[in-house]
């Protein structure tokens, strides 16, 4: 039967879905990305070990936790996460992978909406989400190129030290800010 049989309007509830980030989402991942390598530039290189601390994961945490992406979205940002920090001296192109897979298990982490960690759900998934980031970028690194190479390698537990002592950091870093970040959001957001 169609409308015109019955003598009723049909009307239908359609939900709309977005195609993707909002402009303002996507300029506050850029800012955010942005903090992160002022970050790593002035701070980063106080350090002079093989690896120095990525203060660009601290940041594209926060930005997936406020604006809560889909996997696809959250690979976009962790792939120009890794395309930002190619920008700065180190080893080129391994940030790539390590910044995907950290943006995914950010993302995932932020599908959970607090159910794990509770209110200290931003530190404990950016601490995660670090480690895991620093891993694969430490297990391609020795891949790459300390295996049958010449070259000897850093102790492990040296990039140990500053992977977890980053995702430290990094946890306290998101910690702080998420809270205020996100109210500020709210109230812009109730403002309109």
């Amino acid at each position: 039967m169609n409308s015109t049989e019955t003598g009723r309007e049909r009307t239908a509830m359609v939900e709309e879905r977005s195609a993707g980030l909002s402009v303002a989402q996507i300029m506050l991942v850029a800012v955010l990305l942005a903090a992160g390598a002022v970050m790593k530039f002035f701070i980063g290189s106080i350090f002079s070990a093989g690896m120095k601390p990525n203060f660009i994961i601290a940041m594209y945490c926060l930005a997936i936790l406020l604006v809560r992406p889909r996997f696809k979205e959250a690979a976009i940002i962790g792939l120009l996460a890794g395309a930002v920090c190619q920008f700065f001296p180190g080893t080129p192109y391994l940030n790539f992978p390590s910044e995907l897979a950290g943006a995914l298990v950010m993302a995932l982490f932020a599908r959970m909406d607090g159910r794990a960690g509770g209110f200290l759900m931003p530190a404990v998934s950016t601490f995660v989400t670090t480690v895991v980031s620093g891993g694969v970028f430490m297990a391609l690194l020795y891949a790459l190129f300390f295996s049958g190479g010449t070259t000897a390698p850093a102790p492990l537990a040296v990039f140990a030290g500053i992977i977890f002592g980053t995702a430290a950091v990094n946890s306290i870093i998101v910690q702080v800010l998420y809270i205020p970040v996100s109210a500020a959001l709210k109230m812009r957001a109730a403002a309109r």
